[in-house]
Order: C-alpha cells, then sequence, then structure tokens
C-alpha cells in the first residue's frame, strides 16, 4: 500500500486551511492597523517631509504651489545672522535652563513631602496635578490677570513693603521670568506624579534599616530616595527638557512675544514667521533647526536608558 500519498492528501488540506487562516488574520490586523497608518502618513509624515522641503525654498503661501521657489541652502545660512532668532534661542535656552531644574526639584520635595508626612495622599497629588491637565490658555489668562500692575501679586508687593512692584509682563527684564514661574507652577503636579510612583517602588526596609543605624532624615534623602529615583529623574529631566523647547502658548497669550523681543522663543519664532510675515520658507528652516535639537535630546536619552537598563 501506498503510504505516502495518503499521508500526502492528509497534510496538504491543513496546511492549506493554515494558509488561509494566516491570511485572514493578515488581513485582519491590516484592517485594524490600516486606519493608524493612513492618519499617521497623512498628518504626521507628510507635514515633517513637507516641512523639511520647504525648508530649502521662499515660499508665501498666498502664490500658491505654483509660487515655491528653490533656493538652496539660502534660509539656513541666513539664521546665524537673524538677530531675532539667535535672540529667541537664548531666550529658550534660558527657560530650559530655569524650567527643567526647578520642576525636578520641588517636584521631588512636593512628592517626599506627600508620601511621607501627608493625610490623603491621592487627593494632594491630583490638587498638584490639576494645573498640569488644565487648559493652558485659560491658565495663562489667569495667570496675565495675576500679573497685572495692580493684579494680586502686585498688591501683595506692596503690602510687604514694595511700592514700586515691577509691571512684570511689560517689563523686559522680568516677563520671562514670570513666564517661567507660571510654567513650573504648571508642571511640578506632572513630575510630583512620577516621583510618587517612583517612591512606591523603594522598599521600605531600606529606610527602616538606615533609622536603626541613626540616619536622619536628609541623609536618608541623599543616599537611599535620591540614588534610587536616578531613571525617574532622567525620565522627567528629559520630557521636561522637550516640553520646554516647544513651549508656545503661554508666550503667545501672555506677552505675544514682547516686550521688545523678550520673551520670543523658537516655536512662536517659527509661528510669527510662517503666520504672519508668510515666510514659510524660513519658518521651516527654524523648524528643522528645533527638530534637530529635539532629535538630539532623544538621541541622548536613548543612550542613557540602554546604560540605565544595564546598570539595573
Amino acid at each position: 500500500m501506498n503510504t505516502s500519498g495518503f499521508m500526502a492528501a492528509a497534510v496538504n488540506p491543513g496546511r492549506r486551511f493554515s494558509r488561509r487562516r494566516t491570511a485572514g488574520q493578515t488581513l485582519s490586523g491590516l484592517a485594524f492597523i490600516g486606519p493608524n497608518f493612513i492618519l499617521m502618513i497623512v498628518f504626521w509624515l507628510f507635514p515633517v517631509v513637507f516641512a523639511f522641503v520647504l525648508s530649502f525654498t521662499n515660499w508665501d503661501l498666498l502664490s500658491g504651489l505654483g509660487g515655491i521657489e528653490f533656493i538652496g541652502f539660502d534660509n539656513y545660512r541666513s539664521l546665524p545672522g537673524d538677530d531675532k532668532f539667535l535672540r529667541s534661542l537664548l531666550n529658550n535656552l534660558y527657560f530650559t535652563a530655569a524650567v527643567v531644574p526647578l520642576t525636578v526639584i520641588l517636584g521631588l520635595a512636593a512628592a517626599v513631602i506627600i508620601h511621607e508626612h501627608v493625610w490623603g495622599k491621592k487627593v494632594f497629588r491630583l490638587v498638584f496635578f490639576l494645573p498640569y491637565i488644565s487648559n493652558i490658555v485659560a491658565v495663562s489668562i489667569v495667570w496675565s490677570l495675576l500679573y497685572r500692575h495692580y493684579g494680586p501679586i502686585a498688591n501683595f508687593l506692596r503690602v510687604i513693603g514694595i511700592e514700586h512692584p515691577p509691571s512684570f509682563l511689560a517689563d523686559m527684564k522680568w516677563a520671562l521670568p514670570a513666564i517661567i514661574a507660571m510654567s513650573v507652577w504648571m508642571q511640578i503636579g506632572y513630575a510630583c506624579l512620577i516621583y510618587s510612583a517612583g517612591l512606591q517602588g523603594i522598599s521600605k526596609d531600606l529606610y527602616e534599616a538606615a533609622e536603626i543605624d541613626g540616619i536622619n532624615r536628609w541623609k536618608r534623602l541623599t543616599l537611599i530616595t535620591i540614588p534610587l529615583l536616578r531613571p525617574t529623574t532622567f525620565f522627567i529631566v528629559i520630557t521636561s527638557l522637550i516640553t520646554s523647547f516647544q513651549v508656545f502658548a503661554q508666550v503667545q497669550v501672555m506677552t505675544d512675544g514682547g516686550p521688545a523681543g523678550s520673551t520670543s522663543v523658537l516655536v512662536f519664532y517659527i509661528y510669527q514667521n510662517a503666520f504672519r510675515f508668510y515666510r514659510f520658507g524660513y519658518a521651516s528652516a527654524i523648524a528643522v533647526v528645533l527638530f534637530v535639537i529635539i532629535f538630539l535630546i532623544t538621541l541622548i536619552q536613548w543612550i542613557y536608558q540602554k546604560r540605565l537598563a544595564s546598570d539595573y
């Protein structure tokens, strides 16, 4: 009896059924993820590629696609000589250098205090987190009212003996620090929430052993808490850095880049060139520079994260 033909007949139908089932599963998977990919291409990949191409052109939008004029690297060559671009970049660096450390330090302090000394931790964490999820335009308007010359902050300063408080948002020296204070206030809740999650992952045995050894609270913080929260701190620093280079709404609402450009930052300058001066090519070149900065920050995060993973 020839058993090979019988075996082939018995095996092949199963294989055909398996292939049909695999093909059906593939089509089902594509049907689920297809819309997401299409939306990503339309609303992310195409704008990124189009902005990169536009950075080599001179285009004012009003002339239509036919008005696109390729000028090579002229937009990029103009950037080092553009005082407004350089000032916006320096303002952005100043903003970042102030916001990121303050967010990390105050967020950690709030998380430790809530974790160790506060009853009803969830309520306080929610209260701290609310500014971060609030509408930034509404928050900016409220803070603009607080910063007015006869607003609550100025009146409080008068009460404590400062007769002529600064007009915060109208003063070149105080406008950017005022926006920084508002931004830190909004982001503390985010850092506090992330740090709170990190604190819950630290074993209580370490603190109990340190307390038995007579180590005070400050040393427990510096020798146990901060070192073990290093991955959490790194994550908060990176996300805060990226967010600080994307700051726009509070600048646009509170000062509109003024007074005299003292609060202009990169994203605001991109907006200004694109939608006020209709210099879309030049605005795209600045956007590419901003993309490179954020890409480098992300690359550093990726490399350092791999090292942290190997350490732990």
